[in-house]
């Protein structure tokens, strides 16, 4: 075997390093929680994607604490098994949230859920005390994915809407 035709393992491995790395975007955003009593207070959003947007991990910091989880974008070929971990702590398709759980005949399921919210990006989180934050964002380029910015809202499973924007 001829050796000046093989990459060393050093190269080999920097490259696919780099290759890695310039699939990875973050960035951050923020917004308001409306407080119970009147007024707002801030929010801290930081995101994460190892795909280009697809899907990845988000972070929001609110007054009580920080909720982490998965986001996922969702395309007319998101699969049901994909997004499992959208309704943990929540009912499946999400219905309890009106202005994204119902149709005229009712809860949707998650077929429909997918197929209704394809282009957006949706996100279950939870903070160390398990509480849950769900957050639907509407992105300003799909085809971007997060790093296209956008905006959104998130409920907390006590109550309360966080309005945010990245």
């Amino acid at each position: 075997m001829n050796s000046t035709n093989r990459v060393p393992a050093a190269v080999a491995a920097a490259a696919t390093l780099l290759l890695l790395g310039a699939c990875t975007t973050m960035g951050t955003g923020g917004g308001d929680l409306r407080l119970a009593g009147g007024g707002e207070a801030p929010v801290l959003l930081r995101w994460t994607s190892h795909d280009g947007g697809i899907d990845g991990t988000m972070q929001v910091t609110l007054p009580e604490g920080t909720y982490k989880g998965r986001f996922f974008q969702i395309t007319q070929q998101t699969q049901r098994e994909a997004i499992a971990p959208l309704w943990a702590g929540w009912h499946e398709g999400w219905y309890g949230w009106p202005y994204w759980g119902y149709g005229a005949y009712g809860p949707y399921g998650v077929d429909q859920f997918i197929t209704r919210y394809s282009g957006k990006v949706v996100a279950n989180l939870e903070d160390a005390n398990g509480r849950h934050l769900r957050c639907r964002l509407h992105l300003v380029a799909p085809a971007r994915g997060m790093a296209g910015g956008g905006e959104g809202e998130c409920q907390r499973s006590g109550g309360g809407v966080v309005h945010a924007r990245f």
